[in-house]
């Protein structure tokens, strides 16, 4: 389980920053219907709350120094030379580490379920790209890959660097943490219904590195001072996009929902600023 520190409302505002193809707002239909918003129904929380908060968008799929860099603008442009806190991942590590913004005054970094130390499930995906029945090369055949999905305009830049060699032999070793930032992380794990879009990935990364939420293991998640394990959370559950049909469902057996995603935020909130 996680631990809970309640304190008064901060002082300093909280930066969201999406993850991997992650949005701030998507709109499907241009302004005809409401937009479809990556922090659903936290950023709106924590502003009733009293909490000021800044939404910031990177690139979805950029590798992690274009995602850093667009997430440096963004913060420097929206905080008005305020100091923040800002809830993140592996982007805002390197911003800090290896950009050091000169107008940005960060107090803390609190990351949620990062691959810290990649993904199995990464390894996985590239290990599969180079297997095929003809017996081509992954040399040959990635690029038709990267040449696909650049036609669709989809960069493909962050997806080599979730591989666990690239993370624990290239950008944790030159990367190191802030002198005088605070860093907190959280972790989840889950076990998938057979239904579940994870179950694949959650299986591949079990067998590899233990208890996982889909996507990132336990292990991966921790940085700096970890402040516990959300149980039965899946990646997607951790930015409030559970299925809510689910989760009738699984109160109508007489289960009680374990996790609230807005309280969540709500609490790292106050966290980062005790």
């Amino acid at each position: 389980m996680y631990s809970l520190i309640i304190i008064e409302t901060p002082k300093n505002p909280v930066v969201l920053a999406h993850g991997l193809l992650g949005f701030d707002e998507l709109r499907l239909a241009g302004r005809v219907l409401p937009g479809i918003h990556y922090w659903r129904g936290i950023a709106e929380a924590m502003s009733k709350n009293g909490i000021e908060v800044i939404t910031t968008h990177v690139p979805a799929s950029s590798s992690i120094e274009e995602r850093a860099a667009k997430l440096s603008l963004d913060i420097e442009s929206k905080a008005g030379g305020k100091s923040v806190n800002i809830i993140a991942g592996l982007d805002s590590r390197y911003m800090l580490s290896r950009l050091k913004p000169p107008n940005m005054d960060v107090k803390s970094l609190t990351t949620i379920a990062s691959p810290h130390r990649g993904s199995a499930f990464a390894d996985y995906v590239f290990e599969q790209i180079g297997r095929t029945s003809a017996g081509h090369s992954r040399t040959t055949y990635l690029p038709r890959i990267y040449e696909a999905l650049g036609r669709l305009r989809i960069q493909t830049g962050a997806f080599r660097q979730l591989t666990r060699r690239y993370m624990n032999e290239d950008f944790n070793p030159n990367t190191p943490d802030r002198e005088g930032v605070r860093y907190f992380s959280y972790g989840a794990s889950v076990e998938p219904a057979v239904y579940s879009a994870f179950r694949q990935s959650h299986r591949i990364v079990s067998k590899e590195e233990g208890a996982n939420d889909g996507l990132v293991s336990v292990t991966s998640s921790k940085w700096g001072d970890y402040k516990g394990t959300l149980v039965n959370v899946s990646h997607l559950d951790l930015i409030n996009w559970t299925n809510r049909l689910r989760w009738i469902a699984w109160e109508m057996t007489g289960n009680k929902r374990n996790f609230n995603a807005i309280a969540f935020y709500l609490d790292i909130g106050g966290v980062k600023n005790s």
